[in-house]
């Protein structure tokens, strides 16, 4: 399990983007913030097995968690 920071930014076009400093490569594209949010986790970490599939070193800013304990959870209202 990884931890990383979500960016997301509008896009004068309509759509929302969302990247990750820690995860260089990511680029969630959705029709709100809530819909990045959502999409967010499932392309992560299938960016983050291709590169450890294919011996890509991960990105020095991602680190895995070992225990989590307090993990940020964004809940719609």
């Amino acid at each position: 399990m990884y931890q990383i920071t979500l960016e997301i930014q509008k896009l004068e076009e309509g759509p929302y983007l969302g990247t990750s400093p820690e995860l260089p490569g990511l680029i969630v594209q959705g029709a709100s913030p809530e819909e990045v949010v959502e999409l967010a986790p499932d392309i992560a970490r299938e960016l983050i097995e291709v590169m450890l599939e294919t011996g890509e070193p991960l990105p020095p800013g991602l680190h895995p968690l070992a225990t989590p304990t307090h993990v940020p959870l964004v809940v719609p209202a």
